[in-house]
Protein backbone atom coordinates (compact mmCIF):
# COMPACT_ATOMS: atom_id res chain seq x y z
CA UNK A 1 0.00 0.00 0.00
CA UNK A 2 1.45 3.46 -1.08
CA UNK A 3 1.49 5.70 2.02
CA UNK A 4 0.71 9.55 1.41
CA UNK A 5 1.22 12.93 3.86
CA UNK A 6 -1.70 14.08 5.51
CA UNK A 7 -1.30 16.98 3.55
CA UNK A 8 -2.09 15.07 0.25
CA UNK A 9 -5.37 13.33 2.10
CA UNK A 10 -6.55 17.29 3.28
CA UNK A 11 -5.94 18.43 -0.33
CA UNK A 12 -8.16 15.43 -1.90
CA UNK A 13 -10.77 15.72 0.70
CA UNK A 14 -10.86 19.34 0.23
CA UNK A 15 -10.99 18.90 -3.50
CA UNK A 16 -13.40 16.17 -3.05
CA UNK A 17 -15.57 18.32 -1.03
CA UNK A 18 -14.94 21.74 -3.97
CA UNK A 19 -16.60 19.36 -6.75
CA UNK A 20 -19.73 19.12 -5.40
CA UNK A 21 -20.55 22.69 -4.14
CA UNK A 22 -23.28 22.56 -7.07
CA UNK A 23 -25.09 20.77 -5.29
CA UNK A 24 -25.82 22.17 -2.14
CA UNK A 25 -28.34 24.41 -0.83
CA UNK A 26 -28.07 27.27 1.45
CA UNK A 27 -28.80 25.34 4.18
CA UNK A 28 -26.50 22.46 3.58
CA UNK A 29 -27.08 18.85 4.72
CA UNK A 30 -24.80 15.98 7.14
CA UNK A 31 -24.21 14.38 4.14
CA UNK A 32 -22.03 10.78 4.52
CA UNK A 33 -21.09 8.36 2.76
CA UNK A 34 -22.77 5.01 3.80
CA UNK A 35 -24.04 6.79 7.00
CA UNK A 36 -21.69 7.65 10.13
CA UNK A 37 -18.97 5.97 11.07
CA UNK A 38 -16.45 5.62 13.85
CA UNK A 39 -12.46 5.87 12.86
CA UNK A 40 -8.99 5.48 14.20
CA UNK A 41 -5.84 7.56 13.55
CA UNK A 42 -4.46 10.25 15.58
CA UNK A 43 -7.53 10.01 17.41
CA UNK A 44 -9.09 6.77 18.86
CA UNK A 45 -12.23 6.00 17.88
CA UNK A 46 -15.43 7.02 19.97
CA UNK A 47 -17.80 4.12 21.32
CA UNK A 48 -21.01 6.34 22.26
CA UNK A 49 -24.02 6.57 19.92
CA UNK A 50 -24.82 9.27 17.93
CA UNK A 51 -27.90 11.32 16.96
CA UNK A 52 -28.31 13.83 13.62
CA UNK A 53 -28.72 17.37 14.96
CA UNK A 54 -29.74 21.01 13.35
CA UNK A 55 -27.67 22.57 11.14
CA UNK A 56 -24.70 25.00 12.18
CA UNK A 57 -24.57 29.02 12.84
CA UNK A 58 -22.47 31.38 13.79
CA UNK A 59 -23.57 30.53 17.48
CA UNK A 60 -23.93 27.07 16.96
CA UNK A 61 -21.43 24.51 15.45
CA UNK A 62 -23.17 21.77 14.04
CA UNK A 63 -22.78 18.19 15.87
CA UNK A 64 -24.66 14.46 15.77
CA UNK A 65 -22.68 13.69 18.93
CA UNK A 66 -25.16 13.32 22.32
CA UNK A 67 -23.39 14.19 25.20
CA UNK A 68 -24.57 11.45 27.16
CA UNK A 69 -21.43 11.93 30.33
CA UNK A 70 -20.73 8.24 31.59
CA UNK A 71 -23.27 6.18 33.30
CA UNK A 72 -23.72 3.24 35.05
CA UNK A 73 -26.08 0.99 34.77
CA UNK A 74 -26.57 -2.80 35.97
CA UNK A 75 -28.53 -5.81 33.89
CA UNK A 76 -29.28 -9.04 35.34
CA UNK A 77 -29.46 -11.93 33.01
CA UNK A 78 -30.47 -15.38 33.75
CA UNK A 79 -28.97 -18.59 31.28
CA UNK A 80 -32.48 -19.69 31.71
CA UNK A 81 -34.83 -17.01 31.39
CA UNK A 82 -38.10 -19.28 30.90
CA UNK A 83 -37.09 -21.07 33.92
CA UNK A 84 -38.18 -19.07 37.13
CA UNK A 85 -37.04 -22.34 39.47
CA UNK A 86 -33.19 -21.07 38.54
CA UNK A 87 -31.57 -20.47 41.53
CA UNK A 88 -30.76 -16.46 41.68
CA UNK A 89 -26.98 -17.16 42.84
CA UNK A 90 -26.17 -18.63 39.26
CA UNK A 91 -27.50 -15.71 37.60
CA UNK A 92 -25.40 -13.25 36.05
CA UNK A 93 -25.04 -9.66 36.72
CA UNK A 94 -22.96 -7.19 34.49
CA UNK A 95 -22.19 -3.76 34.82
CA UNK A 96 -22.73 -1.95 31.62
CA UNK A 97 -20.58 1.57 31.72
CA UNK A 98 -21.04 4.54 28.36
CA UNK A 99 -18.41 6.73 28.35
CA UNK A 100 -17.10 9.30 25.93
CA UNK A 101 -19.32 12.87 26.46
CA UNK A 102 -18.41 14.97 23.82
CA UNK A 103 -15.90 17.59 23.79
CA UNK A 104 -17.06 21.31 25.16
CA UNK A 105 -15.47 24.92 24.27
CA UNK A 106 -13.84 24.91 27.94
CA UNK A 107 -11.56 21.50 27.09
CA UNK A 108 -10.59 22.81 23.66
CA UNK A 109 -7.85 24.52 21.84
CA UNK A 110 -8.87 25.71 18.24
CA UNK A 111 -5.96 26.75 16.25
CA UNK A 112 -5.93 27.67 11.66
CA UNK A 113 -3.11 25.50 10.56
CA UNK A 114 -1.63 26.64 6.87
CA UNK A 115 -2.86 27.47 4.01
CA UNK A 116 -2.86 24.14 0.76
CA UNK A 117 -4.23 26.05 -1.98
CA UNK A 118 -4.82 23.76 -5.09
CA UNK A 119 -7.65 24.31 -8.08
CA UNK A 120 -7.70 27.90 -7.54
CA UNK A 121 -8.78 27.32 -3.97
CA UNK A 122 -7.58 28.50 -0.19
CA UNK A 123 -7.78 25.81 1.93
CA UNK A 124 -7.11 25.85 5.92
CA UNK A 125 -7.27 23.35 8.32
CA UNK A 126 -9.65 24.53 11.45
CA UNK A 127 -7.92 22.46 14.89
CA UNK A 128 -9.64 21.82 17.83
CA UNK A 129 -6.95 19.85 20.58
CA UNK A 130 -7.84 18.75 23.63
CA UNK A 131 -6.81 20.51 26.58
CA UNK A 132 -8.58 18.48 29.48
CA UNK A 133 -7.52 15.69 31.30
CA UNK A 134 -10.09 13.28 29.71
CA UNK A 135 -11.04 12.14 26.26
CA UNK A 136 -13.65 13.04 24.71
CA UNK A 137 -15.56 13.64 21.11
CA UNK A 138 -15.77 15.74 18.30
CA UNK A 139 -18.66 14.84 15.54
CA UNK A 140 -19.76 17.05 12.24
CA UNK A 141 -18.88 20.41 11.14
CA UNK A 142 -17.94 23.72 13.39
CA UNK A 143 -19.84 26.88 13.40
CA UNK A 144 -17.49 29.83 12.32
CA UNK A 145 -17.47 33.13 11.21
CA UNK A 146 -14.66 35.84 9.74
CA UNK A 147 -14.79 39.22 12.55
CA UNK A 148 -13.01 42.44 11.68
CA UNK A 149 -10.90 43.87 14.69
CA UNK A 150 -14.31 45.27 16.11
CA UNK A 151 -15.99 41.90 16.77
CA UNK A 152 -18.11 42.61 13.26
CA UNK A 153 -18.95 39.61 11.24
CA UNK A 154 -17.16 39.23 7.48
CA UNK A 155 -19.97 37.75 5.11
CA UNK A 156 -22.40 35.34 5.82
CA UNK A 157 -21.96 32.40 7.77
CA UNK A 158 -19.99 29.38 5.72
CA UNK A 159 -21.82 26.73 4.00
CA UNK A 160 -21.18 23.22 4.69
CA UNK A 161 -19.99 20.81 1.68
CA UNK A 162 -20.77 17.20 1.63
CA UNK A 163 -18.33 14.95 3.86
CA UNK A 164 -18.09 11.92 5.30
CA UNK A 165 -19.10 12.64 9.19
CA UNK A 166 -17.19 10.46 11.74
CA UNK A 167 -16.51 10.68 15.54
CA UNK A 168 -13.34 11.37 16.30
CA UNK A 169 -12.67 10.44 20.15
CA UNK A 170 -9.76 12.85 21.24
CA UNK A 171 -7.13 11.65 24.45
CA UNK A 172 -5.93 14.53 26.25
CA UNK A 173 -3.62 16.57 23.78
CA UNK A 174 -4.83 15.06 20.52
CA UNK A 175 -6.89 16.76 17.43
CA UNK A 176 -8.96 16.79 15.04
CA UNK A 177 -8.98 18.82 12.42
CA UNK A 178 -12.04 20.44 9.86
CA UNK A 179 -11.74 21.95 6.17
CA UNK A 180 -12.75 25.90 5.57
CA UNK A 181 -12.07 26.32 1.74
CA UNK A 182 -13.16 29.45 -0.99
CA UNK A 183 -12.14 30.31 -3.99
CA UNK A 184 -9.21 32.37 -4.68
CA UNK A 185 -10.74 36.28 -4.68
CA UNK A 186 -7.71 37.49 -7.08
CA UNK A 187 -9.32 34.53 -9.52
CA UNK A 188 -13.10 34.96 -8.65
CA UNK A 189 -13.20 38.85 -8.50
CA UNK A 190 -15.44 38.56 -5.47
CA UNK A 191 -15.36 41.31 -2.75
CA UNK A 192 -12.82 40.72 -0.34
CA UNK A 193 -12.13 42.43 3.34
CA UNK A 194 -8.83 41.24 5.64
CA UNK A 195 -10.47 39.56 9.12
CA UNK A 196 -8.58 40.11 12.03
CA UNK A 197 -10.06 37.14 13.71
CA UNK A 198 -12.17 33.72 12.69
CA UNK A 199 -14.49 32.22 15.89
CA UNK A 200 -15.01 29.22 15.82
CA UNK A 201 -17.60 26.89 17.65
CA UNK A 202 -17.17 23.35 18.87
CA UNK A 203 -19.91 20.88 17.68
CA UNK A 204 -23.24 21.20 19.99
CA UNK A 205 -21.67 24.12 21.22
CA UNK A 206 -22.71 27.35 21.80
CA UNK A 207 -19.27 29.07 23.20
CA UNK A 208 -17.18 30.09 20.59
CA UNK A 209 -13.25 30.13 20.75
CA UNK A 210 -11.63 33.02 18.88
CA UNK A 211 -8.31 32.74 16.71
CA UNK A 212 -6.04 35.24 15.13
CA UNK A 213 -6.63 34.73 11.29
CA UNK A 214 -3.42 35.27 9.38
CA UNK A 215 -4.52 33.94 6.37
CA UNK A 216 -5.20 37.21 4.54
CA UNK A 217 -7.94 38.24 2.61
CA UNK A 218 -11.45 36.20 2.17
CA UNK A 219 -14.07 37.05 -0.07
CA UNK A 220 -17.21 38.34 1.92
CA UNK A 221 -19.46 39.74 -1.15
CA UNK A 222 -20.24 39.23 -4.91
CA UNK A 223 -19.53 36.15 -7.35
CA UNK A 224 -17.66 33.15 -6.18
CA UNK A 225 -18.18 34.32 -2.55
CA UNK A 226 -19.14 31.55 -0.76
CA UNK A 227 -16.96 30.33 1.99
CA UNK A 228 -17.44 26.06 2.78
CA UNK A 229 -16.52 23.67 5.56
CA UNK A 230 -16.05 19.62 5.52
CA UNK A 231 -16.83 17.68 8.71
CA UNK A 232 -14.11 17.17 11.07
CA UNK A 233 -11.51 14.38 10.77
CA UNK A 234 -8.52 12.60 13.26
CA UNK A 235 -5.09 14.93 13.29
CA UNK A 236 -4.23 18.06 12.20
CA UNK A 237 -4.60 18.25 8.60
CA UNK A 238 -0.99 18.73 8.28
Amino acid sequence: MVKTSQSARRAAQLAGAVAVLGLLTACGGDDSAGGPRTVSGTASPATDAATTASASSTATGTGTDTDSGSTTGTATSSAHPADSATPAATRTTETLVVSGSRCHTSELRASVGRNDPGAGQENFPIVLTNKSGRSCTVRGYPGAAFLDASGKQLGPDPKRSPGTVVTVRLAPGKSAWAGLSFANPEISGAHTATPASLLVTPPDERDPLKVKWKGGKVPVSGNESSVRLIPFSPGTGA
